[in-house]
């Protein structure tokens, strides 16, 4: 009896779904046979992954370094105190608790940081990729990646009350790089850690971007949106954002084939554990000098600032501190891990 009733309840799981016409049972099967990897598993990632392993996803694949920290509770969903309180890794404690929504999905969790030297391992076999890095160089490394490998992606980003998505198939124009061209400047860009970010907000967009790989991989690729859609939750607006041929006529990616940043051309930065001291330098050039004083403002409420001519000083804590210099260089001190210094660098300054 109860093996009967375990196989009944196992059939009915995804009932609801099947009965979806442009879903069907045929795109169920395609949903069950189909790979996807999250890069990242924060706030857009945890929420993707529990809505892709409902769905019934063959395989997830998790990919992040950090651990899980007491301010990601606010919109990070799958984690509780338990993960906090021990710090444990993000992409473990996610597949733990996914464990228990689906037993059907097999979930491979990896802890580990992007680079152009492991992308092509993270990634391989994968049928699409979330983005939930919240980090621009890595975005740009996926994009390059995506091309050469004609692999889709769907592109994520959420800070404050307002979120963007769009699915790029790996086949452009237009790619990534027509609709953002080249790195901003450091910390020229808001993070989550320097204006706070709504747990709602990253929900929709996180709930948003599932949508968009749900539709690939049941078959529907039709039905994925060209525009990029962007969501001013708080203040009511939405717009679709059209990307014209015009923006891939000069593209480096997706219309020379040049791909930087996974040749390593743009990301080969120098990044490393200063001799004699207990810091990480993180070199990330930029076009112009940065403006330490909009800096200084941005960090006011994030810990002591420490502002002079050449340089600005964040510290977050009473052990560590991040320095950030005007051609774009920063130093953490405290540390000689080169992943926590990138972990800083990226909650702090962004990019």
């Amino acid at each position: 009896m109860g093996s009967a009733m375990s196989k009944s309840i196992h059939q009915d799981r995804y009932a609801r779904q099947v009965q979806f016409a442009p879903i069907g049972t045929q795109g169920q099967q395609r949903i069950s046979q189909s790979t996807i990897a999250t890069l990242g598993c924060g706030a857009l990632g945890t929420v993707a992954a529990e809505i892709l392993v409902r769905a019934g996803v063959g395989c997830l694949r998790i990919i992040d370094r950090d651990v899980v920290e007491w301010t990601n509770l606010q919109r990070q969903a799958l984690f509780d105190q338990r993960d906090a309180s021990d710090a444990v890794s993000k992409s473990q404690a996610a597949c733990e608790h996914l464990a228990l929504i689906n037993d059907q999905v097999k979930l491979e969790p990896r802890v580990a940081d992007v680079t152009p030297d492991n992308i092509s391992e993270l990634l391989s076999g994968v049928d699409l990729v979330i983005d939930a890095t919240d980090n621009f160089a890595i975005r740009f490394l996926l994009n390059d990646w995506s091309l050469k490998n004609g692999k889709p992606w769907v592109h994520g980003g959420c800070v404050g009350g307002a979120g963007q998505v769009r699915l790029f198939r790996g086949d452009g124009p237009p790619c990534f790089r027509c609709l953002v061209p080249d790195l901003p400047p450091a910390a020229s860009v808001d993070t989550c850690d320097s204006v706070g970010v709504l747990g709602s907000a990253t929900h929709a967009i996180a709930s948003l971007q599932a949508t968009e790989a749900i539709k690939w991989i049941s078959g529907n690729e039709q039905q994925v949106s060209e525009d990029v859609l962007s969501i001013d939750f708080w203040n009511n607006r939405v717009r679709q954002v059209k990307l014209s041929a015009e923006l891939s006529e000069n593209c480096p990616a997706c219309r020379h084939h040049r791909y930087e940043f996974l040749d390593g051309e743009r990301l080969t930065t120098g990044d490393g554990v200063l001799c004699g001291r207990d810091a990480v330098q993180i070199s990330r050039p930029t076009a112009s000098p940065v403006d330490l004083a909009a800096v200084a403002k941005r960090w006011s409420n994030s810990g002591r600032v420490q502002s002079t001519r050449f340089f600005v000083r964040l510290f977050p804590s009473d052990a560590q501190s991040v320095t950030l210099f005007r051609d774009g260089r920063v130093v953490v001190q405290g540390t000689t891990d080169v992943s926590t210094a990138r972990m800083l660098y990226d909650r702090f300054i962004g990019g």
